[in-house]
């Protein structure tokens, strides 16, 4: 692209908003100009706004920018925004920038099921971006309101898509052992958390179910179909800085060669973002390791730079039964939040500003 396109992250200290700053500060495509947080920011230096926690250091780009307020007046001059707010905060937000021809992606839970909004995870459902052009009919604007999934819904439709496609899925049990960034700051007390597990996370079984099978559902027409298979998930918090651990066991419509020829797909598969050579697309969006005690979150979050999922322990336990056993990591604030974003806004530009799609 010969000029860089401006942007601004709405929610910019947080977490989430962190990857995104990291990520968009040096940006081959993509201008950082606007960031945004709450109304007491506002007016004050980035750097001295913020209380950086992530694994990567503070971009010196990002250090002496002005923090904004957090309203769609402030977005004026960029193109996209992408949004690390709260739902309760960010479903107003996101519908006037949208109306004002905002590009807005988003991670907050809210919109997320709109049968014109596209969820995305673009290795898994790229063709689904095609409902902006619905969504744009029925509701006026220029802009478009895309959607991030939640972060353990985002690590394991990526490590099902392959199977989904090669062999179909009647049922998915999956149970998660997800890092504490996953809630925020102050999500996890620390001393509810240490030497601890919490093995219920409010609402997050459901989105993993009713996310899943529309993200893995067929687009006909202007409509998503969802997925025909049945998913149960349950959810539990570990001591964990970053990296969703996820068990999971699938029941496939048909019988696989065995597990080598499972070991293979996975590990060779590719999609429209590779093909199309998307900056923060990873070379391999899934990592298949063969020891015993792999993947780990420690060792393997940052594969890809944080953007592939590693899946270890495969294994057919019924070899008579299509059923394949698996564990999935991927980071919960990249490939789980802002690295997605990221992905969504870049194949967005190469598929509706490029002429791919309509």
């Amino acid at each position: 692209m010969a000029d860089k396109i401006p942007v601004g992250v709405l929610g910019a200290t947080g977490l989430v908003g962190q990857r995104f700053v990291s990520i968009l500060a040096d940006h081959p495509w993509f201008s950082l100009e606007v960031v945004a947080a709450s109304e007491k920011r506002v007016g004050k230096r980035y750097g001295e706004s913020v209380k950086w926690y992530i694994d990567e250091p503070l971009p010196q780009q990002a250090i002496d920018m002005v923090m904004a307020r957090p309203r769609p007046e402030s977005f004026k001059p960029v193109d996209v925004v992408f949004v690390a707010l709260p739902k309760e905060v960010a479903g107003p937000l996101e519908l006037e920038l949208a109306r004002m021809g905002k590009i807005v992606v988003s991670n907050a839970n809210v919109f997320r099921m709109d049968p014109d909004i596209p969820l995305l995870n673009p290795e898994v459902n790229w063709d689904h971006m095609s409902l902006v052009k619905l969504q744009r009919e029925r509701r006026g604007w220029r802009g478009a309101i895309l959607k991030v999934p939640n972060c353990t819904t985002a690590i394991l439709t990526l490590s099902l898509k392959p199977l989904m496609d090669s062999y179909g899925i009647r049922e998915v049990y999956m149970t998660s052992m997800q890092a504490i960034s996953g809630a925020g700051f102050n999500g996890v007390p620390g001393y509810a958390i240490t030497d601890n597990i919490i093995p219920f996370i409010s609402g997050e079984e459901e989105k993993v179910v009713r996310e899943s099978r529309k993200i893995l559902g067929k687009l006909s027409g202007d409509a998503v179909s969802f997925a025909d298979m049945r998913v149960v998930a349950t959810t539990t918090r570990a001591p964990v800085l970053d990296g969703h651990l996820e068990s999971v066991v699938v029941r496939l419509e048909k019988m696989p060669g065995d597990i080598e020829e499972v070991r293979s797909l996975l590990d060779s598969w590719r999609s429209r973002p590779q093909h199309l050579r998307l900056p923060t697309a990873p070379e391999k969006p899934i990592i298949v390791r063969r020891e015993e005690d792999r993947p780990q979150p420690r060792l393997d979050r940052k594969s890809g730079r944080g953007m592939s999922v590693v899946v270890g322990r495969l294994s057919q336990p019924y070899p008579d039964e299509p059923v394949i056993r698996y564990i999935v990591l991927g980071h919960n604030t990249l490939r789980g939040a802002a690295g997605t974003g990221v992905l969504i806004a870049e194949l967005y530009y190469r598929m509706f500003e490029e002429g791919a799609v309509g």
